[in-house]
């Protein structure tokens, strides 16, 4: 299961709109992928299809799709927005990473 906070939700309600996607029907897509400077770095897109090898979430209003593959690192993640100043955007607060970037960005397991 990922969550979604109430900041986030607010935000990706609004970028959707902003690139054409409507929160109701489309997904928020959320992955994994090899780089950074911690080995691994979050993937954040939106996408109108389910993939075949997708899990599908729904959190406070906001369909999630991650691949299979992506699962594994990602279960019990809580997606935020921190905006303001010092805000860094989206952050994922992931509970199977042993240690993060100084960015937040990337991670290792």
């Amino acid at each position: 299961m990922i969550k979604v906070s109430d900041t986030a939700k607010k935000k990706i309600i609004d970028l959707m709109k902003d690139d054409g996607f409507d929160a109701a029907h489309d997904y928020v897509r959320v992955g994994v992928k090899s780089g950074g400077c911690s080995g691994l770095s979050y993937d954040l897109k939106f996408d109108k299809a389910k993939g075949d090898d997708d899990k599908i979430f729904v959190d406070n209003d906001i369909t999630i799709a991650v691949e299979k593959k992506s699962f594994l690192y990602l279960a019990g993640t809580t997606l935020e927005f921190s905006g303001g100043l010092n805000g860094k955007g989206f952050v994922f607060n992931n509970p199977n990473a042993s240690r993060t970037c100084g960015c937040g960005e990337s991670f290792s397991l």
